[in-house]
């Protein structure tokens, strides 16, 4: 597994199935993590999150910024934008605040969400004005 840290921190999935990059309770990282390979985040992460694997967030973990995954489990803090494409799970310890753009949505009793929550392939509704309301609607066939 190779990676950098320097202002944008680029790591790799590992030829070996099943891994996971974690991040400890002690480490702290301020940069930008672009991977392919699942993540646990016991730590402290600032700044962006990008993969095509599952982010899970510890109870003591805690990210300020952007994550974009397809999967997420959230037991600890975020504060910032979270767009996962599958399914989005609050534990009951989870503190989140932000905007969330989610496929499907999971919220344990306890967990305190503070954000605007989007979700993905949902029809948006839009209110007629009474003059749409009146119009003559075209029939085609």
């Amino acid at each position: 597994m190779a990676f950098s840290i320097t202002n944008k921190t680029t790591m790799q999935n590992s030829s070996e199935p099943n891994k996971i990059d974690i991040i400890e309770k002690t480490t702290k990282i301020v940069g930008d993590i672009d991977s392919k390979a699942d993540f646990r985040i016991d730590g402290f992460v600032e700044g962006t999150i990008k993969t095509s694997g599952k982010v899970v967030i510890g109870e003591e973990g805690k990210v300020v910024g952007k994550i974009t995954c397809s999967n997420s489990d959230v037991a600890g803090h975020i504060d910032g934008h979270i767009d996962v494409s599958g399914i989005l799970s609050f534990k009951s310890s989870a503190r989140v605040t932000g905007n969330i753009l989610v496929g499907k949505l999971a919220v344990e009793a306890g967990a305190s969400v503070d954000a605007s929550i989007s979700m993905k392939g949902s029809k948006k509704m839009k209110a007629l004005t009474p003059d749409q309301k009146d119009a003559p609607t075209e029939k085609t066939a």
